[in-house]
């Protein structure tokens, strides 16, 4: 039986660019399975014309909004209102909003109120609020940079690098770790590691070791330099649990 999640991928096309289109879709598949792939805004406009070499080839449908009224974005009106009607079709167990506008904040709450897994994606500069709204968030931009420099966050861009003063930083990070072991470790002060990670991205959802140039979770909690670490092999597999406390 497939158990993967599905999810309604809704992509704002005023404000996200189609260079990010393979992390989009790579990042959701991690969750589950894309099984609608919609991007709205205004054909007809030169601007995104860019998109339209892409839409095909990743099996997007684009919805045509026109811009009736100057000064009125009327491509949020009309992803908003697709995504409710989604939401009542009872197909997806999740939403991935794509974008960087904060106008999506209370969608976002909205389908989380209805017990939806809501995954955001949109650049550095995406503004807190939309952030918080999601169960969890991914900054597009810097998956790029991450992609590109093999796991290394190469030097950015002084635009970026303010981007990125909106994202929740390393020692606010490693305070919650630090707090998040004390509450929930064993007798002997030990904790699973993934129930770090969980309760870490359920405080700050866009949270993510590939922000500070890690591609997996244990080799950040190591270069924290704060926590014993030791593993267990699982009975009659090769695989290991990973525990850890403080030294």
């Amino acid at each position: 039986m497939n158990n993967d999640k599905r999810y309604a991928v809704l992509i704002d096309a005023d404000n996200i660019s189609e260079k990010y289109i393979k992390f989009i879709l790579d990042e959701i598949s991690n969750d589950g399975i894309a099984t609608y792939k919609r991007i709205y805004g205004d054909w007809t406009k030169p601007s995104l014309s860019s998109w339209k070499n892409v839409l095909l080839e990743h099996s997007i449908t684009p919805i045509q909004q026109y811009s009736y009224t100057t000064g009125k974005n009327s491509t949020d009106s009309a992803l908003i209102i697709d995504a409710m009607d989604i939401l009542y079709s009872e197909y997806v167990d999740g939403f991935c909003l794509v974008s960087s506008d904060s106008d999506f904040t209370r969608l976002a709450a909205r389908l989380r109120e209805s017990g939806m897994d809501v995954v955001g994606m949109g650049e550095s500069k995406t503004p807190k609020p939309f952030i918080a709204a999601c169960n969890k968030f991914k900054y597009l931009d810097l998956l790029a940079i991450a992609d590109q420099s093999t796991g290394t966050l190469a030097r950015k861009p002084k635009e970026q690098q303010e981007g990125e003063d909106r994202m929740t930083n390393s020692d606010t990070i490693r305070k919650a770790i630090i707090t998040i072991v004390q509450e929930n470790d064993d007798e002997d002060e030990w904790i699973f590691i993934g129930d770090i990670r969980n309760k870490l991205q359920k405080r700050y959802p866009d949270f993510d070791v590939r922000n500070f140039g890690f591609n997996k979770f244990t080799p950040f909690i190591q270069s924290l330099d704060l926590f014993e670490i030791k593993s267990e092999r699982i009975s009659g597999s090769n695989n290991k649990l990973i525990y850890v406390r403080e030294k």
